[in-house]
């Protein structure tokens, strides 16, 4: 990791944490600063290392772009939960496609598929089933047209790059990976099925360490 990686990851992590205690605090001005402030520490981080493959940080920073326009949809006062989703959606695209240019091997794939399809399809039928019910959270009742492709398609793409960060990531990189979908799971707990008072602070401390081991992974 060249020094200039190292200021500006430990930049990043000082507002996350900040952000953590804006999550915690409810001081939204704080997070408005913060969550963006982050992402974009995380980007310029990755920006900076001297990676195992240029190709495969390329496309780790775009992904990390979509992820500050995602953070930025979601913490508007009015509901962008689509726009943030659809964000999201192509940031995991893109993550898996850097995962894909780390040289991953059959076998690991293999393995990937056979141990995340299962949690995929528990994941979908939890969430699908919520928002089939009612259990949206944007008023548009049950069965709704839009959020239910909506989120089949998300749990499709954010289980794309998982297998390929099992596939072919390193362990830091699979943890980042892991992270993304544990902090994206409670996401869709809460809005769809149970919100609880944990659950904001969880999110976003999962998040941001997913985002610092999926760009430390690069290395």
């Amino acid at each position: 990791m060249t020094g200039t990686a190292a200021v500006l990851l430990g930049a990043a992590l000082v507002l996350a944490a900040l952000d953590w205690v804006a999550v915690a605090r409810r001081i939204a001005p704080l997070e408005y600063v913060c969550k963006p402030a982050a992402a974009l520490a995380f980007l310029a981080t990755a920006l900076a290392l001297d990676p195992a493959s240029s190709a495969s940080r390329t496309w780790c920073c775009v992904a990390l772009g979509f992820c500050v326009i995602g953070d930025v949809f979601l913490m508007l006062p009015r509901d962008a939960f689509l726009p943030g989703l659809a964000a999201f959606a192509v940031a995991q695209t893109c993550f898996a496609v850097s995962f894909a240019l780390q040289d991953p091997t059959a076998l690991r794939l293999v393995i990937a598929v056979v141990l995340v399809v299962p949690g995929a399809v528990i994941l979908a039928r939890r969430f699908v089933g919520a928002v089939a019910r009612g259990g949206n959270g944007s008023g548009n009742g049950p069965g709704d047209g839009v959020m239910v492709p909506a989120l089949v398609l998300y749990i499709a793409v954010i289980s794309a790059m998982v297998v390929s960060a099992l596939g072919g990531g390193t362990v830091v990189g699979v943890a980042g990976a892991l992270l993304f979908l544990t902090s994206d799971s409670l996401i869709a707990e809460q809005r769809f099925v149970a919100p609880r008072s944990w659950q904001p602070l969880a999110i976003i401390v999962t998040y941001h360490l997913a985002l610092a081991g999926l760009v430390l992974g690069q290395l």
